[in-house]
């Protein structure tokens, strides 16, 4: 981590660190049914024991998952990502449990490298990151979804390739299920474990995560975070974000955005000299909607369904940001999850 944090009660093994000579493994992949599951499997295979968790809500009609008979299959009843590695790592019986995500591809060798990166580990160590890449296209400039998707080779202690010692999920409590999607909650884990007095290091084994098409809206769903962001900071404080190397993000522009445009409309709606007043707001609403558009059309291939797609979702983003903000701050105050 960048920052330094405040350390609890060490909960890690004190004095010699103990090296264990072997590292049995058990792989957990958290899925909702997408088809990039079997890929995810069978880039595994041959090696450790593996234990998909189906975290479909549907009661009935689920077509069976894509995954060998050898491979265990769990049930969470749709609870979310955490939830579903929670069961996962509970039902292992290994001194390490390796979180992979259902749609990124372990790399040739992967186990044997794995087996490596584990092995000899100091007691103190809870948790091992593989090396992730994200393949961009060639001849082009990468799209915004791309890039985004670019952006976790460089992220820190993500559950797409990250191994956890037993002992250390069981002193931290694993996986917070307060989180509801696939963001943050993660990040959390990876505080916790060094507030706990757990290292993390880097493994030199490598998987891969493709770069696919979420279709146009992907950039507005990924806005839900935001109610995790807020959970985040109560959780760990305002420097949550340099506790885990994280940026500043965009929020307070988008609230700017955001407060400028509904001015705007509230202004027009009173009549008379409020119109005017209604056209400043309205410009200065306009304005920041086009610089955050163009921040994200400029680094791309600036095609005509790209910028299409950054005009009209860099419209609908900063308010889909506040509001998810908002419901996740009243979340956190009321106890409910996000």
């Amino acid at each position: 981590m960048t920052a330094e944090m405040t350390r609890e009660k060490n909960t890690a093994p004190t004095g010699e660190p103990h090296r264990e000579t072997g590292a049995a493994v058990t792989v957990v992949i958290p899925t909702i049914g997408r088809p990039s599951l079997a890929a995810t499997v069978a880039a595994v295979e041959p090696g450790p024991e593996v234990i998909v968790v189906d975290d479909r809500s549907g009661r009935s009609g689920r077509e069976p998952l894509p995954v060998p008979d050898r491979v265990r299959v769990l049930r969470s009843g749709g609870r979310g990502p955490a939830a579903a590695r929670n069961a996962g790592w509970r039902a292992a019986t290994t001194p390490w449990v390796v979180f992979l995500d259902d749609d990124v591809v372990p790399g040739p060798g992967w186990a044997r490298a794995l087996a490596e990166d584990l092995a000899r580990l100091p007691g103190n160590v809870g948790g091992s990151q593989g090396r992730l890449e994200a393949p961009l296209p060639e001849g082009r400039r990468p799209t915004d979804a791309e890039r985004n998707t670019a952006g976790l080779a460089g992220a820190d202690w993500i559950t797409a390739d990250m191994a956890y010692r037993r002992t250390a999920l069981e002193a931290t409590g694993g996986f917070d299920e307060r989180f509801p999607g696939a963001y943050r909650e993660d990040a959390d884990l990876a505080l916790r474990m060094e507030r706990a007095g757990f290292s993390l290091v880097k493994g030199e084994r490598l998987t891969r995560h493709p770069v696919r098409d979420d279709g146009f809206w992907s950039s507005v769903r990924f806005q839900r975070g935001n109610a995790s962001d807020a959970l985040m900071r109560w959780a760990h404080g305002r420097d949550w974000r340099a506790a885990i190397g994280g940026h500043p993000g965009r929020l307070g522009r988008h609230a700017v955005t955001t407060g400028m445009g509904l001015l705007a409309l509230t202004l027009a709606v009173t009549g008379g000299r409020g119109r005017r007043l209604a056209a400043v707001a309205g410009l200065g609403w306009l304005g920041l909607a086009a610089e955050f558009a163009w921040a994200r059309v400029a680094p791309g291939p600036r095609t005509p369904e790209e910028i299409l797609r950054m005009a009209v979702t860099s419209v609908v983003i900063p308010p889909m940001a506040c509001a998810h903000r908002i419901r996740g701050e009243i979340a956190v105050r009321t106890g409910r999850r996000p």
